[in-house]
């Protein structure tokens, strides 16, 4: 199936920067037309007045995606501004970047709220828009930390690992429902995300200035939305090491290890 994103209804979570912003820029682009969600109402509207003044069909709903009625109220929103919804993009996110043994449970509380339970909750209240919409797809921005656990990223691969999991048993359940469900796997992005971390003591240099740009990113979401891919790996880098660790799983955890004791015996 070719998915013909002109006229689309999507709802698009973590939509006021990042990767999120090129989303909405692509998709409004391609004719979607797009309520756009954040927790930041002062950048959500910028994006939207910028999005709106080059011609597209934008709505923005400021919304916490860990609060149950802010959930409500964006479906709602979505369904009332355009008639239903046919895609739904999960993407927003939170970070932590530290070591699990000097971690706390509030961190990794909120990490799954934002990153799984959010995603999970707003899939619940859209699916029966979904499953009447017109080529509807679940669509989950998940990270190359949902296939491999990296260090110092403990609680935010667990969550993607979750996401992950639940793209899987969503993909065999919605089938009956023709809804698509697609998985992102994005590697290192330069898209701003390390400014938002709930910590930042892990030691390793992360050069993000190096990563993919949310463009390039946002525009391999849209080719894969529209070719209706099941999972999507975007990077070279992400590429390389999931590969070389589906081959060679334990040499991968040796070498990430030694690299680990080497930053702190240093």
């Amino acid at each position: 199936m070719v998915r013909d994103l002109k006229g689309k209804r999507a709802i698009l979570t973590g939509a006021s920067g990042g990767i999120g912003r090129a989303i909405a820029a692509a998709l409004t682009n391609a004719g979607t037309q797009l309520v756009l969600a954040s927790r930041n109402a002062v950048a959500l509207k910028d994006q939207a007045d910028s999005l709106k003044q080059a011609g597209g069909d934008v709505i923005a709903i400021s919304t916490d995606v860990t609060k149950a009625e802010d959930r409500r109220r964006l479906v709602e929103g979505a369904v009332q501004a355009f008639g239903g919804v046919d895609l739904l993009i999960n993407n927003a996110g939170v970070g932590s970047w530290g070591h699990f043994s000097s971690s706390t449970p509030e961190i990794m509380r909120m990490v799954m709220e934002v990153n799984f339970f959010g995603p999970i909750e707003l899939t619940r209240l859209a699916m029966p828009h979904l499953m009447n919409g017109n080529q509807p797809a679940v669509v989950n921005v998940t990270s190359m930390c949902g296939r491999k656990g990296m260090p110092a990223w403990p609680e935010y691969s667990a969550s993607k690992f979750a996401l992950v999991g639940m793209s899987e048993a969503w993909r065999a359940e919605f089938g009956r429902f023709d809804v698509d469900v697609i998985t992102i796997v994005p590697g290192m992005t330069d898209s701003g995300f390390q400014n938002n971390w709930l910590r930042t003591d892990g030691k390793a240099s992360l050069k993000f200035e190096e990563g993919m740009k949310p463009e390039g990113v946002a525009s391999g979401i849209a080719r894969a939305i529209e070719k209706n891919r099941g999972e999507v790996i975007l990077g070279s880098e992400a590429r390389r090491l999931l590969r070389f660790n589906r081959y060679f799983p334990r040499l991968t955890n040796w070498l990430i290890a030694r690299k680990v004791r080497k930053l702190y015996d240093s």
